[in-house]
C-alpha cells in the first residue's frame, strides 16, 4: 500500500511558512538530492492556501507528479489540469492508498495535514527544520488539534545546520 508523507520544510518555531506563504528562508543545501526526493512521488496532496501559493508564483504543475486539491470554494472548470477534491476527502486518500503507484507527497498545509492525520491517512511526518526562527507564519499543525503520537524512524543532520527528522504516526 502506498504511503502519504507529510514532508515539509518547518523553522524551529514550527513553521512551514512565512506570514504571506513565502518560504525564502529555506536553504538551498547542497547535500539535498532533489531529483532524488522527487522521483519517491507520483502525487502530491495540496491544500487550498498552499494552491494559491503556487498559483501566485507561476507553479500550477509539477512534471510527473498527478496534482490533487483540496478545496471548498476552487471550481474543476477553472482548473482542468489538475484534481479538484471538495468532500469525499476520506474516500478519496484511501482509494488514492490502495492504487499502484509511488508514495503519495501530502506536500502543503498545515490544515489538510491536520485533517487527514485526524482521520488516520498520514503514513509519515518528515520534517527538514532548517535553523531559523520566523516569529510568525503558517504552523505545521494548527490549532485545534488532536494529539498525534509519533516514533523517530530516520534523522540526518546536514552541513548548513538543517536536521532531517523522519517519524511515523502511531496512534
Amino acid at each position: 500500500m502506498r504511503r502519504v508523507r507529510y514532508s515539509v520544510a518547518m523553522s524551529l518555531d514550527g513553521y512551514i511558512a512565512g506570514p504571506q506563504g513565502e518560504c525564502d528562508w529555506i536553504p538551498s543545501d547542497p547535500e539535498l538530492n532533489f531529483a532524488e526526493i522527487f522521483s519517491q512521488f507520483d502525487t502530491l496532496l495540496i491544500g487550498r492556501r498552499t494552491f494559491d501559493t503556487m498559483v501566485s508564483a507561476g507553479q500550477t504543475s509539477m512534471p510527473g507528479m498527478k496534482m490533487i486539491v483540496f478545496s471548498k470554494t476552487l471550481r474543476q472548470a477553472d482548473h482542468p489540469n489538475i484534481e479538484i477534491v471538495t468532500e469525499n476527502h476520506r474516500e478519496t486518500v484511501s482509494t488514492l492508498k490502495a492504487q499502484s503507484g509511488k508514495d503519495i507527497w501530502l506536500f502543503g498545509g498545515g490544515s489538510l495535514f491536520r485533517s487527514l492525520a485526524v482521520e488516520g491517512l498520514v503514513d509519515t511526518v518528515e520534517i527538514a527544520l532548517v535553523p531559523v526562527l520566523l516569529g510568525e507564519g503558517v504552523p505545521l499543525l494548527p490549532g485545534p488539534a488532536h494529539r498525534i503520537k509519533l516514533s523517530l524512524t530516520a534523522q540526518k543532520t546536514y552541513k548548513t545546520g538543517m536536521v532531517f527528522l523522519e517519524y511515523v504516526i502511531t496512534q
